[in-house]
C-alpha cells in the first residue's frame, strides 16, 4: 500500500506516460571507440571528448588522469581499452596474519583495498586473535578452473553418441587444449546431458594464474578438434553454456569447486575470546546457530557471514578479477565447541586467485603482492591459503561483533556516522 501511494503521489508531479515513452530528443554524441593502444594524448583525447560532450570537468580529469597514471598509460592500456587514468582506492594493512598452511607459512601483512571503513579493523582484529591462539591452520585442497561449453544435436540419441565418442578421443582433445598453454592442464572432462544438449564439463589446472582467460583459449582449441572429427555433427556449439558458475554463486561450484579450494580453521581458548574479542564464547556459538539457520532458511549457497568484504578488498588491492567474488563468496563457517575452546573453520571451493596474469603486473597490486612476499611465480597456491584465512579472521571478527552487540556501535564509531 505504501508503494502504492508513492507511485500515485508521483504520478501527480510526472507525467509517467510521457517520461517513458518520449525518446531523448538531440543528437546522438560521439560513439567511445574502443582504443587496444594507449598513451598520455590518446587518453588526453578522451577527455576532450567527455568534456565537450559529457559531463566530464577538468577537475575530474586532473583527478584520475594525474600525472603518475598517464605517464604509466602503455603499461595500463594492456589490461583495459579506451584508458583515460586510474582511480584510486584507500588501502589498509592487515596484519601480522600468523599461517600453518602447507604452502603459505608464516607471518604475512596483507594489504586490503576499500572504502568501506571499519572494514580494515575487523578483520585485522580477527588476525590479532588467532596470531595469539598460534595462528591459522589453511590448506589448499583442490584446484580446478571450469569451462562447460555446450553442443546441441538433434535428439537424445545424437547426444548420446556425441558422449561416447568423446569417451573414446579424451586423449585426442587434452592434447588439442594443451597445446595453446605451456602452464594449462585439461585434467578432466565429465559429460552432462540434458536431452538433446551435451555440456562437457572441463576442468584445468592453470600453474599460478587465476587462468579464466587460459581456459577459454584452451577450451576454444579442444571445440574446434571437436567438430573437425567427430562424426556427429552438432547443430550448434557454444564456448561456455553458462553452466561452469563462471563469475555467478552455483551449486556446481559450490560441490565441484571452480577456482582453488581451501579450508582453515584454528581454535580460539575461551580466556582469549573474552579478553581480545569482549565477548563471552557461548553467546558466539548461539549466534552462530541463528545465523546459520538464517542462511538455510534464506536459500543461500553455503553458510557464512561475509566473505565478500574480505574477498573484494583483497581481490582489488592485489590485481584478481573483482568479478570472481561472485562465485569466491561460496562457502561455508563453522564453530563449534572444543575444550575450554571454540573451533572456527571456513571451506571455500572457488577461490580464484593467482600470482601471475591478469592485473597482478600492475605497479600498485604488484606492490601489493610484494609486501607479502607473494609476487611472481609459485606463489599462488599461497595466495589462496591467505585468502581462506583472511576470510575466516572476518567470519571471527563480526560474529563477536553481533554476538556482543558491538556491531552498530563500531560502524558508527569508525565510519563517523558519514
Amino acid at each position: 500500500m505504501r508503494m502504492l501511494q508513492l507511485l500515485r503521489t508521483r504520478s501527480e508531479i510526472v507525467d509517467f506516460s510521457s517520461q517513458l515513452t518520449t525518446p531523448v530528443d538531440k543528437a546522438l554524441p560521439p560513439r567511445i571507440r574502443p582504443r587496444q593502444q594507449a598513451s598520455a594524448d590518446t587518453a588526453r583525447l578522451l577527455w576532450q571528448q567527455l568534456r565537450e560532450h559529457g559531463s566530464a570537468s577538468e577537475a575530474d580529469e586532473a583527478a584520475i588522469a594525474d600525472p603518475a597514471s598517464l605517464e604509466l598509460a602503455e603499461s595500463y592500456g594492456r589490461n583495459i581499452e579506451s584508458f583515460i587514468g586510474t582511480v584510486k582506492m584507500p588501502v589498509g594493512i592487515v596484519g601480522p596474519l600468523r599461517i600453518n598452511g602447507l604452502n603459505a607459512k608464516g607471518d604475512y601483512y596483507v594489504p586490503l583495498a576499500t572504502t568501506e571503513a571499519a572494514l580494515v579493523a575487523s578483520y585485522g582484529r580477527g588476525a590479532e586473535v588467532t596470531a595469539r591462539a598460534g595462528g591459522i591452520t589453511s590448506a589448499m585442497i583442490g584446484e580446478g578452473v571450469l569451462r562447460t561449453p555446450a553442443f546441441v544435436f538433434r535428439d537424445m540419441l545424437e547426444a548420446g553418441m556425441f558422449i561416447n565418442w568423446v569417451a573414446q578421443n579424451v586423449a585426442a582433445l587434452q592434447a588439442a587444449a594443451e597445446a595453446t598453454t605451456r602452464h594449462g592442464k585439461l585434467i578432466t572432462i565429465e559429460p552432462f546431458m540434458d536431452s538433446d544438449i551435451v555440456f562437457l564439463i572441463c576442468r584445468y589446472t592453470t600453474g599460478d594464474a587465476a587462468g579464466q582467460n587460459m581456459v577459454t583459449v584452451a577450451t576454444e582449441a579442444l571445440c574446434a578438434h571437436i567438430t573437425r572429427h567427430t562424426p556427429i555433427q552438432p547443430r550448434h556449439w557454444f564456448i561456455e553454456g553458462n553452466f561452469s558458475g563462471d563469475k555467478k554463486a552455483s551449486y556446481l561450484g559450490l560441490h565441484m569447486g571452480r577456482g582453488r579450494k581451501v579450508t582453515a580453521s584454528v581454535e580460539l581458548p575461551d580466556a582469549l575470546i573474552r579478553k581480545c574479542l569482549h565477548v563471552e564464547p557461548e553467546a558466539m556459538l548461539a549466534y552462530g546457530r541463528v545465523a546459520a539457520l538464517g542462511s538455510t532458511l534464506s536459500g543461500q549457497l553455503g553458510t557464512q557471514a561475509h566473505y565478500a568484504n574480505g574477498l573484494a578488498a583483497f581481490y582489488i588491492a592485489t590485481g584478481q578479477d573483482a568479478a570472481c567474488v561472485a562465485e569466491s563468496a561460496v562457502g561455508f563457517t563453522r564453530a563449534e565447541r572444543r575444550d575450554g575452546s571454540v573451533f572456527f573453520s571456513v571451506t571455500m571451493p572457488n577461490i580464484v586467485v593467482g600470482s601471475v596474469g591478469g592485473g597482478t603486473g600492475l605497479p600498485s597490486r604488484a606492490a601489493a603482492l610484494g609486501i607479502m612476499g607473494l609476487k611472481g611465480e609459485g606463489k599462488a597456491a599461497a595466495l589462496a591459503e591467505i585468502v581462506g584465512a583472511l576470510c575466516l579472521c572476518g567470519e571471527i571478527s563480526i560474529i563477536a561483533a553481533i554476538a556482543a552487540g558491538h556491531f552498530t556501535r563500531a560502524h558508527t564509531k569508525l565510519a563517523r556516522l558519514r
